[in-house]
């Protein structure tokens, strides 16, 4: 057990995977070393730390990344394996001697309270094995309203405490020696494609763990201009689909009851694309931006479970890791 000798602070750790972002990721660390600093100052912890996992293999993140911040160690690791599951596991590794981990994405900022919301969660809640804090999108002044009215980057709120079953890491917490206790890993086959963090929380519930809800943890979510478009929007209605109707498939043993779940899989994508076609439609008939997004929203999300149930994956980071063209 990795906590002082009171047994009262834990140590955490704030794990940041990153890939070709280093301007962003220079913007996030020193905010994440000021949080760290003040809880260790408080004794809410009783020590801090930082590591960095690069995917990319020229290690174009080194250049933001410095000894500490805020007088917090900062650890900065290489990860040539492609694909997010891979450098989540790197960050847990390079995290064996502390208690907590709190993931975050290179493209995310944090709010006020954020680390703090999510520790006192964790000690007020029965010490879970995951706390999940919220994830707000942020988007540019003349975004598309098509894109915002389609739903897709809303999150929903619930009260601090909530037990949940799922859960993402763009804001989450984990107590590690729950974690390998368990034996859970990110699964690396899934590589390029999306639903590593469903499968693992899921695989972790079956083990008995527990997974609480924090909302007063809050980051921010500045979605890049390439991603506030239409076709964009899409494809992430088709890959939430996909990963939905996949990681049940693929965590259910029994062969009887995975034909079933891929069944229900294909039955509830197809009723979803007919229903969805039938509100897009009725959008454009009305005029209704909000009916039209979210009726094409819906059909492919459809698409996105027929396809998983079969056990087809959707690389949705296929695209960063593409080499590029040359001129």
């Amino acid at each position: 057990m990795h906590t002082s000798p009171t047994g009262d602070a834990p140590s955490l750790v704030v794990a940041i995977p990153t890939f070709k972002r280093p301007e962003r990721l220079a913007q996030l660390l020193p905010l994440v070393g000021a949080q760290l600093s003040e809880l260790c100052a408080e004794g809410l912890v009783s020590r801090g730390g930082i590591v960095v996992v690069d995917n990319d293999s020229a290690g174009s993140g080194q250049s933001a990344v410095e000894p500490s911040f805020s007088g917090i160690p900062t650890r900065y690791a290489i990860e040539t394996t492609k694909g997010i599951p891979a450098v989540r596991n790197r960050a847990m590794d390079e995290s064996k001697d502390f208690r907590l981990l709190s993931f975050i994405d290179d493209d995310e900022l944090p709010r006020a309270e954020w680390l703090r919301s999510l520790v006192l969660t964790w000690k007020e809640h029965g010490r879970p094995t995951a706390v999940m804090g919220r994830v707000v999108s942020i988007f540019a002044p003349d975004v598309d309203p098509w894109v915002t009215h389609s739903g897709l980057f809303q999150r929903p709120e619930r009260p601090t405490g909530t037990e949940i079953s799922v859960a993402a890491t763009g804001n989450l917490l984990l107590d590690l020696d729950q974690v390998r206790a368990s034996g859970v890993r990110f699964d690396e086959s899934i590589g390029l494609a999306g639903g590593s963090d469903t499968h693992f929380s899921m695989t972790l519930m079956r083990t008995g763990a527990r997974m609480v809800w924090c909302n007063e943890s809050v980051t921010e979510d500045t979605v890049e201009i390439d991603r506030q478009t239409r076709a964009w929007a899409l494809k992430r209605a088709y890959s939430h689909g996909n990963v939905s109707a996949g990681v049940h498939v693929k965590l259910e043993p029994n062969r009887v009851r995975r034909a079933v779940l891929r069944a229900k899989g294909v039955a509830g994508g197809v009723a979803r694309i007919v229903v969805g076609i039938l509100r897009a439609a009725f959008g454009l008939v009305s005029r209704s931006q909000r009916h039209h997004a979210r009726g094409l929203r819906l059909a492919y999300r459809g698409a996105g479970m027929i396809a998983g149930s079969l056990g087809r994956s959707y690389a949705a980071y296929a695209g960063a890791h593409a080499a590029p063209v040359s001129a």
